[in-house]
């Protein structure tokens, strides 16, 4: 069997339309960096990188696993990515998909290379938060972000099969999406595993891994995910999990959320998630200093100032009542849009 390289393009792969070999799509991108619009410049970056001699992608971290560093990304290792997707998801050369994800993030890079790798039909657009308000397209895979699917429910119909990440899909938007025919995924991963290494049907409880990844759990209780095509070392995560089965788990949280209040470890994510669609506005609970608890629990919620009534928080267990209430009149986001849960609190 043949090594798929690099160079290799699948000859089933169309970009806007147009099928391109691998010297078509290097003068495209000289095209896309000279005369487009931020994100076209970033493919044509890309593209130069992805078609040049070297070995690897030179990326920098979100900071799942720690703090934001340079990571070199090896392209077998994302071509491997891809086909475990490509298998998963039973995806087909000729299936048309959208990149509506910015590609200066691995997410985008990744459904480039899959395109590319899979032989897919890619259509690009402008990355935003209503990335199907004008588009009568029908596709069959699709990748989004928790607000653009939030902001695209009545067009999803147009989608056979949608994956989201970047970050938690919480409760209220999955019950929107569960009457749907559109099949939806929330993805799991991290830019050090190159994108997505389990996926959860919305529905089901479980993330299930993709085809080669091995997962364990530390003595922290944290995801320690083992895939020998991408990295030599098994990667420590800092997300708490139950293990359910040998490739199944649950995600719990964070553990540097976790917050140590008199004792009684809590985790924010959970208490988080009794409160969806309680409030209307954006919150997290965080843990503040405190001279008796050690750690205080806290609610922030982002814009003016609302009064609840006595029994709101009845659906929280004691300790998982928040001790105050906090507004901040915006919240910070890091440059990928995920939310800063330490903001200044004055």
């Amino acid at each position: 069997m043949i090594q798929l390289t690099h160079k290799n393009v699948h000859n089933y792969f169309k970009i806007n339309g147009h099928h391109l070999n691998g010297d078509e799509l290097r003068s495209a991108a000289y095209s896309f960096i000279k005369e487009g619009d931020p994100n076209e410049q970033a493919i044509g970056e890309f593209l130069l990188d992805w078609f040049d001699d070297k070995e690897y992608i030179e990326m920098k971290t979100s900071g799942t696993t720690g703090l934001p560093k340079l990571v070199r990304l090896k392209k077998q290792a994302m071509i491997h990515s891809a086909l475990a997707t490509g298998d998963f998801f039973d995806l087909k050369p000729g299936n048309k998909a959208l990149l509506c994800l910015p590609v200066k993030f691995v997410a985008g890079k990744m459904m480039l290379v899959r395109s590319l790798i899979l032989g897919l039909d890619l259509d690009i657009t402008e990355p935003s938060t209503e990335p199907l308000a004008l588009n009568k397209t029908a596709y069959d895979f699709v990748a989004m972000v928790p607000l653009q699917v939030q902001n695209s429910i009545k067009a999803l119909k147009k989608v056979k099969k949608l994956i989201v990440g970047g970050a938690k899909m919480d409760t209220e938007l999955e019950e929107k999406l569960l009457p749907l025919k559109t099949e939806v995924y929330e993805t799991y991963g991290m830019t050090e595993t190159i994108t997505h290494i389990a996926a959860r049907k919305i529905g089901d409880k479980f993330f299930t891994v993709l085809p080669n990844v091995k997962i364990t759990k530390d003595n922290r209780g944290c995801l320690v995910i083992d895939i020998p095509a991408i990295s030599a070392e098994p990667i420590v995560t800092n997300d708490l999990i139950e293990l359910i089965r040998e490739n199944q788990f649950t995600f719990l949280g964070r553990i540097d959320n976790v917050i140590n209040s008199g004792g009684v470890k809590l985790i924010p994510e959970q208490i988080e998630a009794k409160l969806i669609g309680k409030i209307n506005s954006r919150f997290f609970v965080t843990g503040i200093p405190d001279s008796v608890l050690g750690e205080k629990l806290i609610l922030v919620i982002e814009g003016e100032k609302q009064d609840f009534p006595i029994d709101f928080f009845d659906v929280l267990d004691k300790y998982e009542k928040p001790k105050e209430i906090v507004f901040v009149p915006k919240f910070k986001e890091n440059e990928n849009g995920k939310l800063l849960r330490k903001p200044s609190l004055v």
